[in-house]
């Protein structure tokens, strides 16, 4: 057995969850050193491992997205299997799900059952529209999610249409908050002699509409909803937040978060500093410093428009592509990529754990595993199952 550390490390966790939004949520605790359990139908495992580009057959997303897990088969459609699916729940600490609700209620596996045999258990529920409303059935995905969350009614120019971004955002926000959620709810269970357990109902829009804090405020205040303004934003503090070509075919961006960032912008390209001396006058002469910012970049290069902004300390950015990111001095120092072992691979690249902790910080002890690698270890050294049993299940099927 691998030794594992972390600031999770001893947390125990089961997957009955399947593609992104809950196993993200199992996976950036299991970087922490949680023992998660990923449980997957013996025949066609979690349908994630199919997803994307191939290398030589070799499905290359699920390498990360599965990493630090072990791996089980078992048939929840039988009455055996769910009775181990039961026994893996009195063992966890934390239970994730995302199937349909009645599904879960069918199999026992809902949160009132899992209470039952388990008094302190943590379930983390994920599903399109939640557990508890008229839609609680109906199956979702992340870009549903996103729509409903009003993150893509946002995205993207004036006179185009509504644009998601190009990964699975409402997916990777769910289990990010799902994972803030479950450890806060083990924070509770450490500190409090009546914990009685915790159940966390999340909708696959729930995260994005949170983060998005001041759209629902500025309806109800103003009346006025907010709309797509491109790589500026709705509701930007200062005047400039953009996205320029430079003169070499490159995209940086500019940003100003304060006052007097903008003044610095300002006198980058030889605006006069009384035209921005307050707020109204930034916001009167938006559209004009814009402009001239734009016809500015547009004569430099990248490298010249990066090096003259860091002088005058003008915030701004390449606009990176993966391979800016391999070669980024700022990556290479905070050990944000690193070389994991694969055994169908060899050496591969990947991000590092994140968020780094100082004392208790995780690693990276294996990419994802095969299907069912882990079930002898799982079922017998963990749940102490017999060899006779673990074999007969597995004659039959059921793992």
């Amino acid at each position: 057995m691998e030794t594992v550390t972390g600031a999770l490390s001893g947390l125990k966790v089961v997957e009955f969850a399947h593609v992104i939004a809950g196993p993200l949520a199992g996976t950036l605790m299991a970087d922490l050193g949680a023992t998660v359990v990923h449980v997957e139908d013996p025949g066609r495992g979690d349908p994630q491992r199919v997803a994307g580009p191939a290398k030589d057959g070799v499905h290359l997303w699920w390498k990360t997205s599965g990493r630090n897990k072990r791996s089980v088969t078992l048939n929840l459609r039988t009455d055996e299997g769910r009775a181990v699916a039961r026994e893996l729940a009195a063992w966890a600490d934390v239970v994730i799900t995302n199937f349909r609700a009645e599904t879960l209620e069918k199999w026992g596996l809902d949160w009132a059952s899992l209470n039952e045999l388990n008094p302190t258990i943590i379930v983390l529920s994920v599903s399109g529209f939640g557990s508890t409303g008229t839609r609680r059935n109906e199956p979702g995905f992340g870009k549903v999610g996103e729509a409903m969350s009003g993150v893509v009614n946002i995205t993207g120019f004036p006179d185009g249409p509504p644009v998601h971004t190009g990964f699975s955002h409402g997916d990777s926000v769910t289990g990010l908050m799902g994972a803030f959620a479950v450890t806060s709810a083990l924070f509770r269970k450490n500190t409090d002699p009546d914990f009685r357990g915790e159940w966390i109902d999340l909708a696959l829009y729930e995260g994005l509409f949170r983060l998005i804090e001041w759209q629902v405020i500025f309806f109800d205040q103003l009346g006025v909803p907010p709309q797509r303004v491109g790589n500026q934003l709705a509701a930007a503090p200062a005047a400039v937040i953009n996205t320029f070509r430079t003169g070499d075919e490159k995209w940086i961006t500019v940003t100003s978060g304060t006052p007097n960032s903008v003044i610095k912008v300002a006198d980058l390209v030889g605006e006069p500093l009384e035209d921005y001396a307050t707020s109204a006058d930034q916001v009167r002469n938006r559209e004009r410093l814009d402009r001239l910012v734009g016809e500015w970049i547009s004569h430099r290069t990248l490298a010249e428009c990066l090096e003259t902004m860091r002088s005058l300390q003008v915030v701004s950015s390449g606009i990176y592509t993966v391979e800016d990111i391999l070669n980024d001095i700022t990556y290479r120092e905070r050990e944000n990529i690193v070389t994991v072992e694969d055994p169908d691979l060899g050496p591969v690249l990947m991000q590092n754990v994140i968020p780094k902790l100082a004392n208790y910080t995780g690693t990276i002890w294996r990419s994802a595993p095969a299907l069912g690698e882990d079930n002898a270890f799982v079922y017998g050294d963990l749940l102490g199952m017999p060899d006779e049993r673990l074999a007969q299940l597995s004659d039959e099927g059921t793992v």
